[in-house]
């Protein structure tokens, strides 16, 4: 006979980790943003008054609270607050519209959005458009700013002194429900557990050497899981010190990185490449810079040599996942960066990564497939989404929309989405493999390739490149540069110049736009 205990004893959720760091190390300097500086032991306090003080304007546990917000200290304390009360927390895009704000504020049924004074307009606008949301909460930005007449402040919620009532609260209750930026009629909400998160930031630590000693710059948006459960969460997990900026822009990153000593620091290659295309670049200043890392697109291989070159001290890692998977999935590490370049690498601590044919075989070396994973990472599935749930979990693996191959050494190389697989006629082409060739001209800063409508080929390979600064070059050389070296099938039909690339705010790439916006070319 087994002893029933009380499930706090056991219990670890992703606020417990803060306290449990808070207690190891009170006086270490945890948060740092604009001109807020917490130590461990007052980031912790603030959170658990800032918890008792959501439960005094009526938040329960278990109630759904979006957040569309920039970075800020408040975004930080809010996100662990929202831990200890044991409701669940929405991060929206801050890039959408206000239509789109509104799907995710009805889907979620959340009645409660938290805001920031450069987003509030477009919070209320969206919270107008047939939601539940009845409350506001201001959350101050990095920047000073003025509270939002008719919100809950922050700071008064901040400074509650009620006592907070134990939450009734377990590992696999669900922390926050986070909506995929798919391409798909309408964003999926994907249900993520206290304790797939924290199997995630274990993963993170054991693979990505998050550690305590680090100074950890966080500039890509914390409403993106990478930015906030990879990096973020391991780091508050480990106790390092957290510098946090809105301003992921070269003129505020490189000062900063040299300001702070920062040791590690996460952002997607089109960051990568502003950095090193800025000015003020000057690897002298970067000294400290130990760990580097990168996701949301494969980094050019062009650009990784430029790394190791301007920076030969930053150790590189590329993480692959999505969010489906809270988000880590795969890791190629510094050792394997030039070894095998261009690749995810393989299953991180805690996945089982597979490359599946249609029928559920795995594929032969060379031969492409479907990236499927088992985890404890994983999803409990789609919110009110039985039926995107089942198709995702068919076969008992998740499957990740992504084709990739896999080697004799089982290292995984993504060779595109399947909605960016490009069919030219009659043949299968991955834009990935046509932009890393591109990639190789030198006067080349960035480069998408995409799929447009052609009456002959069906879908003509087509590229969309900007220069560097003072660089010339034109579409036949370009062309010509790709016929000469693959297959001329894969080379582009058309080529255009931009002056830059959408992108999210997490720095992926938005081909739809460039689909959208060059169809008609």
């Amino acid at each position: 006979m087994t002893l029933a205990l009380a499930p706090v004893v056991r219990r670890q959720t992703i606020a417990d980790a803060l306290r449990r760091t808070a207690l190891r190390l009170p006086a270490k300097t945890g948060i740092v943003c604009g001109s807020t500086t917490w130590t461990y032991a007052e980031f912790d306090a603030r959170v658990t008054r800032l918890a008792a003080g959501l439960a005094s304007i009526g938040v329960a546990e278990g109630d759904k609270v979006a957040v569309l917000a920039r970075n800020s200290p408040g975004f930080a304390a809010l996100r662990f607050a929202l831990a200890r009360r044991g409701a669940v927390m929405v991060p929206i895009n801050f890039m959408l519209t206000a239509d789109e704000v509104a799907f995710i504020l009805r889907h979620a049924g959340a009645k409660t959005l938290a805001t920031d004074s450069g987003l509030a307009e477009l919070a209320q606008a969206a919270a107008r458009l047939d939601t539940q949301v009845a409350q506001f909460i201001w959350l101050p930005s990095e920047d000073p700013s003025q509270p939002v007449g008719g919100m809950h402040s922050f700071e008064q919620l901040a400074a509650c002194r009620d006592t907070l009532p134990e939450p009734q609260l377990t590992s696999t209750d669900v922390a926050q429900i986070v909506y995929t930026s798919g391409t798909e009629s309408s964003p999926k909400g994907a249900m993520l557990t206290h304790d797939a998160v924290l199997w995630q930031y274990v993963s993170c630590v054991i693979d990505a050497e998050i550690a305590e000693q680090d100074v950890a710059l966080h500039a890509l948006p914390l409403y993106h899981c990478a930015q906030l459960d990879v990096f973020f969460g391991p780091a508050i997990y480990m106790g390092s010190t957290n510098i946090i900026t809105s301003k992921p822009v070269p003129d505020n990153l490189l000062p900063m990185i040299e300001r702070f000593g920062i040791t590690s620091f996460f952002a997607p290659p089109t960051v990568w490449i502003a950095l090193l295309r800025s000015p003020l670049f000057d690897p002298a200043k970067l000294g400290q810079l130990a760990k580097g890392y990168y996701g949301a697109s494969i980094m050019p291989v062009e650009v990784m040599k430029e790394i190791a070159t301007r920076l030969p001290n930053v150790r590189l890692w590329n993480l692959y996942g999505q969010t489906e998977i809270a988000p880590l999935a795969t890791m190629l590490g510094p050792e394997d960066q030039l070894r095998k370049p261009g690749s995810c690498g393989k299953a991180v601590r805690h996945v089982e990564t597979r490359v599946v044919n249609d029928q559920m075989q795995d594929v032969k070396p060379g031969e492409v497939g479907e990236i499927v994973h088992r985890s404890p990472h994983l999803m409990l599935g789609y919110f009110h989404d039985d039926e995107r749930t089942k198709a995702a979990f068919e076969g008992d693996w998740f499957h990740s929309g992504d084709l990739a191959t896999i080697d004799e050494e089982g290292y995984i190389t993504v060779v595109d989405r399947k909605k960016d697989m490009i069919k030219t006629g009659g043949e299968n082409v991955a834009s990935r493999e046509v932009e890393e060739m591109i990639y190789r001209l030198p006067q080349v800063s960035e480069v998408a390739v995409i799929g447009l409508p052609d009456p002959k080929w069906v879908e003509a390979v087509t590229a969309v490149i900007v220069l560097k600064a003072d660089q010339a070059l034109d579409e036949a050389t370009v062309i010509a540069h790709c016929t000469r070296h693959m297959a001329h099938f894969k080379a582009p039909k058309r080529v255009f110049f931009a002056e830059a690339l959408p992108k999210n705010p997490s720095g992926k790439l938005l081909k739809r736009e460039l689909r959208t916006r060059f169809a008609q070319g």
